[in-house]
């Protein structure tokens, strides 16, 4: 009997998915090369369903497959027309919440949430546009925060905290109001403990936390997503063990 065939499994959309004890669905999936869009979730953070995006179906109602845990013989629906629908709904909200201009972004083909967009095929972004008047903080040196794109995935707060140990990121507010801030005195990037070398310059998946100087480096069209849609690149999020942290 092989290992695949010894492990326990569940079917996700007609196709069985092997698992380890202790794996989400979405993390068993990813690890199978089986793709469901995410946007908050990342593979050296424990996951915490914030965005919604990865949601199923699973045992007739709605559930996040990053904090569900992987069961024997459990039936997941992810692409049904229902699913797919309100995951295109999710991300339409989050295009007209913040600003998000793609083709004058230097995110632009690294972008998650332009990728998921692409993959959901979101051909315009149906609601209104909130517009919501939010600063640009380019006072440190070597990294420039746009706050109109955040989508409040929370990866760089816990990046900072878990990782750098430094908690230069946090969310504040409620509703609409809630926001990212920067933990200094002043709240300026420049005033805080914030390095180019942390964990939590490169895990925002979108264009909020950009190195100054390097933009367009890699032309747009040869960039990641431009190459391989999002879905075709499953395993490259799969679960994997964090980076040996500094004693």
């Amino acid at each position: 009997m092989s290992d695949a065939e010894s492990r326990p499994s569940f079917t996700l959309d007609g196709v069985e998915v092997p698992f380890d004890p202790g794996q989400t669905v979405l993390q068993a999936a990813l690890a199978a090369g089986q793709y469901i869009p995410h946007l908050c979730y990342h593979p050296e953070f424990k996951p915490h369903g914030s965005c919604k995006v990865c949601t199923v179906r699973t045992g007739g109602h709605a559930a996040t497959s990053c904090t569900t845990p992987a069961r024997a013989g459990m039936v997941v629906e992810s692409e049904t027309e229902e699913v797919v629908a309100e995951r295109r709904m999710l991300v339409q909200l989050l295009f007209v919440e913040g600003n998000h201009f793609c083709p004058s972004c230097e995110k632009s083909g690294h972008c998650k949430l332009q990728a998921v967009a692409y993959d959901l095929g979101m051909t315009s972004p149906r609601f209104d546009h909130f517009f919501p008047d939010r600063p640009v903080d380019a006072s440190h040196p070597e990294i420039l925060l746009d706050f109109n794109r955040c989508i409040l995935c929370e990866l760089c707060v816990r990046a900072s905290a878990e990782v750098d140990g430094k908690q230069v990121f946090a969310l504040a507010g409620r509703g609409m109001g809630k926001h990212l801030v920067v933990n200094s005195a002043s709240g300026l990037l420049r005033d805080s403990a914030v390095a180019a070398t942390d964990k939590a310059v490169d895990v925002c998946p979108v264009g909020v936390i950009l190195r100054k100087r390097v933009g367009f480096a890699v032309p747009v069209g040869q960039r990641r997503f431009d190459e391989r849609p999002i879905s075709a690149q499953a395993s490259d999020y799969a679960p994997r063990p964090a980076p040996p942290r500094d004693p």
